[in-house]
């Protein structure tokens, strides 16, 4: 999920002369930069793969990639919500919850031993064409990981129990009350369920209805895994420090001896058609109307869902696109405008949206998104706008390729090829796909299926007059007035033809594995000694003028990440202008002396370079992540949006447009509004970090900033004097710094002193208390507390934070009982965040609504005991230490996870060697050490809590906690 980045900070007092932007001349001509051929970025894509298959029919795909010591293991099953039956929605997604649950032998959650392998990037996900299951492990943890995916995959019913189903059930239900919670969070249930008709095999929700939810038996349960966790309805992929021969082996170990399971019936999944154009209007708590155009298009087994990504891309997915140059920049209706295609296996959504204005007329809103749609439908893209929107979908594939694992690395990439078009090499025939289209391919697939009746809906601000309770399920004519799927003669003959879908076991069986027997299982493979980490050489130059330059060489595939750090962030913001570097901060990126919004925006989309800036509390930031054979002309266009923004006044009223309906859209997110509550009451007004940590400000100040405000801020804040440049990727320090040099060398530092954050503002005394924010008709409370501890980010923290992984991790006390025993929530946690300064610990548990005082009740009782005579236990302490000193060489694979790591280094000041350190630390750590730590830092007494929820509801539970309740609002 995409959102938009803000920042924050401000300016000088306005009776100081107001400064220009820059100490150097601007250019007197555009930049106008030149990007490497396409066809050579196409060619940089690749992953070399193996492929077995194993007698029971198990597809296993190989990839080598040896710059980090860790393989990812992905696991996908050709199994998703539109294999459920009516009456059984929701079932695929539930059983992936149960298969974290134990096997019969490993009958543990399956979460602890992936920590205490030091596992990173895991998870599993369900779709409605597959369900997946991912980690990437330390090499030396590969024989255990494969031991515990083959158990659940061939040994998983007898560990299930009604305990256990019955426990996930309640997760789950909860994991849906939180997403319907979210502002628009209904919007998923009309798309699918008007323009897919009732049976189709999309027209429900994954996560399904809580009547199928609450029908599921243990039968049921037993059942679904029979038919569809066969070995030959899997795709096994391994990518990193492993070779074909090591995998042959030992795949062909603990997974040879499971029996195929029954072959999948393919499922009908035509693409339907609406009769006539349909509009819905729904309430909700958003901040401003939201309009969708929706349309039911082909997926992945018919050529045509390219040309319309394309399209969504050219129409509201670039910077520059359609919508964005005609309602956002050109008539300014709108806020904010989308474009995309989700793309399934069989079939697809186009969808466009734009959010009104706060005062403009939706109608015309509604009407000016028509006539872009039907304009692009009737003339095409122009070959630019399809050369810039082909050469961001191939460096977006690039990047994202540097992962070996994770939901979308080199793993997933190789595994989704094969699972949903029968090849693993998908991804290099769809860019080679992309780089062929004509701008008339474009426009004649957007003129057959976008010519089509279209599903209109809008979201406008207002009181729900329907949840989520109900929804996701079958429904009766799906809203269309239409008869169910299986009874409609007409959906036959007005299909579209599509390729047949592609299906696994096809391959031969590799008649090279030796018969398998029956492997050890009786206790679980040694984890192999962890490799020292590697982290990188960090290399250092100084610019002429004096900016400071630290660089990593990271050269597994062809890009480099820049960033340009300034000492300023949310924390220098004015008390009395908060929101000021977030509103300086878009107006930054909406273009620069020499180039408008829309020119800015074509320059990087050419470059194939994202460039963007952001802000913690400590720092403003502008980061750059660039392909190699763009990176001069990238760097200078680096160097023209940090050093002479336009700040056009023009764009002023835009960008506090959109910053404005932000800032309600805050005011209508439960986590939002609980922050915007927290921080400042724990922090206090005058404090530096006594403000919301998102940075938006207020609307009332917001509305008053002027542009004289945002150059001053501009001009004392952003200075060369107070900059880092972090680097790392395919390049070298001898050849970076000459680019570095042209590009920001010649920039001097303002004549007065660098300013400087007061930190000594007092803190107040805790008072702790519940503050209550009532949100009316809400299915969950979102529970959150928090305490300023005496600790800066600068100091040793590494015991308190494995303290806190023991009471607030996934695997810690807090989301065991509300989660995992108890069921009220879907996930829990805390954290220790950091700052420069003092820290914060916070926690955070959204719960069902009639547990919230009970919630509160247990994390209180956790705590105490944590922190009382019930200090770490063993298995914390091993799980605790041992996963976080063997998941380091998975922290460090990518160049923008390097990058963050040497800028932790600089930033908090700690030693070049400070990473590679931490293992040894780690295995020296004691379980009293940990409880002096936690014990020294936390107290639960001065705790303040924030509880946003239906306070009808919850304040009677509350009451009976024993702390003073105040109803309060979230500062607007």
């Amino acid at each position: 999920m995409t959102r938009i980045i803000v920042t924050g900070f401000l300016a000088l007092a306005l009776t100081l002369p107001l400064p220009t932007l820059a100490q150097t001349p601007a250019p007197t001509a555009a930049i106008a930069p030149a990007a490497a051929p396409l066809a050579d970025l196409v060619k940089a894509v690749s992953i070399p793969y193996d492929r077995f298959t194993l007698p029971n029919g198990l597809t296993v795909l190989v990839h080598t990639d040896r710059k980090a010591p860790v393989i990812a293991v992905s696991m996908w099953y050709d199994v998703g919500s539109k294999h459920e039956p009516r009456g059984k929605t929701g079932f695929a997604h539930l059983f992936e919850h149960l298969m974290f649950n134990g096997s019969e032998h490993a009958p543990g959650d399956f979460f602890e031993p992936l920590q205490q392998m030091g596992a990173t990037d895991f998870n599993g996900t369900t779709w409605f064409d597959r369900t997946n299951y991912f980690q990437t492990v330390p090499t030396g943890a590969l024989d255990r990981i494969l031991m515990l995916e083959s158990d659940r995959m061939g040994f998983l019913l007898p560990a299930m129990t009604q305990e256990k189903l019955d426990n996930q059930r309640s997760v789950v239900k909860n994991e849906k009350r939180g997403r319907d919670n979210d502002p628009y969070g209904l919007v998923e249930y009309e798309q699918y369920e008007n323009l897919y008709p009732s049976g189709h095999p999309y027209h429900h929700n994954t996560i399904g209805s809580m009547a199928d939810l609450d029908s599921a038996s243990l039968d049921d349960v037993r059942g679904w895994f029979r038919d569809h966790y066969g070995p030959n309805n899997a795709i096994l992929v391994l990518a990193g420090d492993i070779d074909l021969q090591t995998a042959r082996a030992k795949v062909a170990r603990w997974f040879g001896d499971i029996p195929a399971g029954p072959k999948i019936v393919p499922v009908a999944a035509p693409v339907p058609t609406l009769p006539a154009p349909m509009s819905k209007t729904i309430l909700d708590q958003v901040a401003t109307t939201r309009i969708h155009r929706l349309w039911a298009v082909p997926g992945l087994d018919n050529p045509d869902y390219l040309p319309l990504q394309v399209a969504g891309v050219v129409l509201g997915g670039l910077a520059s696109s359609r919508l964005d140059d005609a309602l956002v920049r050109g008539s300014q209706l709108a806020v904010g405008v989308t474009a995309s295609v989700d793309v399934y296996a069989q079939a697809a959504q186009f969808i466009a949206s734009a959010d009104v204005k706060p005062g403009a007329d939706a109608d015309k809103v509604g009407m000016a998104l028509d006539a872009e749609i039907a304009r692009l439908i009737k003339e095409g893209p122009s070959a630019d706008e399809l050369a810039r929107a082909a050469t961001v979908i191939a460096t977006g594939q690039i990047r994202q390729l540097e992962s070996v694992g994770g939901g979308g690395g080199k793993a997933s990439t190789l595994a989704e090829g094969l699972l949903f078009s029968g090849n693993p090499e998908h991804y290099r025939d769809e860019l080679a796909r992309v780089a062929a289209l004509t701008p008339d391919m474009v426009r004649t697939a957007m003129a057959k299926w976008l010519s089509r009746p279209a599903f209109t809906l809008i979201v406008k601000p207002g009181t729900r007059t329907e949840g989520g309770e109900a929804r996701g399920g079958y429904r009766a004519g799906g809203g269309s007035a239409r008869p169910a799927y299986w009874r409609d003669p007409a959906l036959a003959s007005t299909a579209t033809a599509a390729q047949p879908l592609a299906r696994l076991a096809p391959a031969a069986k590799d008649a090279g594995i030796p018969a398998a027997g029956a492997p050890d299982r009786s206790k679980a493979p040694p984890i192999a000694d962890m490799q020292p980490l590697e982290f990188p050489k960090i290399e250092r130059a100084t610019l002429s003028n004096g900016m400071k330059v630290f660089f990593a060489r990271r050269d597994a595939v062809p890009i480099v990440s820049v960033r340009v750090a300034f000492d300023a962030g949310f924390a220098a913001d004015p008390k009395a202008a908060l929101g000021t570097t977030a509103l300086l901060l878009r107006l930054m990126n909406e273009g620069t002396e020499t180039l408008d919004s829309s020119a800015l925006a074509r320059a990087r989309e050419r470059l194939g370079a994202n460039i963007n800036g952001f802000a913690t509390a400590d720092l403003t930031a502008f980061q750059l992540d660039a392909v190699t054979p763009n990176l001069a002309p990238s760097l200078d266009l680096l160097a023209d949006y940090v050093r002479r923004p336009a700040l056009a006044p023009a764009e002023l009223e835009r960008v506090r447009a959109q910053q404005l309906a932000l800032i309600a859209a805050e005011l209508n997110d439960p986590g939002s509004v609980a922050t915007r509550v927290l921080y400042p009451v724990l922090y206090g007004p005058a404090h530096p970090y006594g403000i919301p940590p998102l940075g938006t400000g207020e609307a009332a100040v917001v509305k008053a900033l002027t542009r004289a405000q945002l150059i001053a801020q501009h001009h004392r804040w952003l200075r060369p004097d107070t900059a880092n440049v972090f680097v790392v990727g395919n390049t070298t320090l001898a050849a970076l710094v000459p680019l570095l040099e042209a590009s920001f060398g010649d920039w001097k530092a303002p004549a007065e002193p660098a300013p400087v954050k007061d930190f000594a503002k007092p803190i107040p005394v805790p008072s702790p208390r519940i503050l209550l924010v009532d949100r009316p008709g809400a299915p969950q409370s979102m529970i959150t507390a928090g305490q300023v501890l005496s600790a800066k980010g600068t100091e040793d923290l590494i015991t308190l934070r494995t303290a806190n992984d023991v009471i607030g991790g996934f695997l810690g006390r807090i989301n065991l009982n509300l989660r995992e025993t108890k069921g009220w929530a879907y996930s829990t946690g805390s954290g220790v965040n950091e700052r420069n300064d003092r820290l914060l610990i916070r926690l955070v548990a959204p719960v069902q609504t009639d547990k919230t005082g009970p919630a509160i009740a247990e994390i209180r009782k956790e705590i105490s005991g944590f922190l009382g005579a019930d200090g770490v236990r063993p298995d914390e302490l091993a799980w605790s230490t041992q996963s976080s000193a063997r998941e380091l060489p998975g922290m460090f694979e990518t160049s923008g996870e390097v990058l963050e790591g040497i800028a932790k280094i600089v930033n908090f000041k700690r030693p070049d060697d400070y990473f590679v350190g931490l293992p040894a630390r780690y295995k020296a750590m004691t379980a009293a050490e940990i409880d002096t730590a936690a014990r020294a830092a936390i107290d639960p007494a001065k705790f303040v809590w924030v509880v946003v929820g239906d306070a009808a509801k919850v304040r009677p539970q509350l009451d009976a906690l024993g702390l003073p309740v105040e109803v309060v609002k979230a500062a607007e």
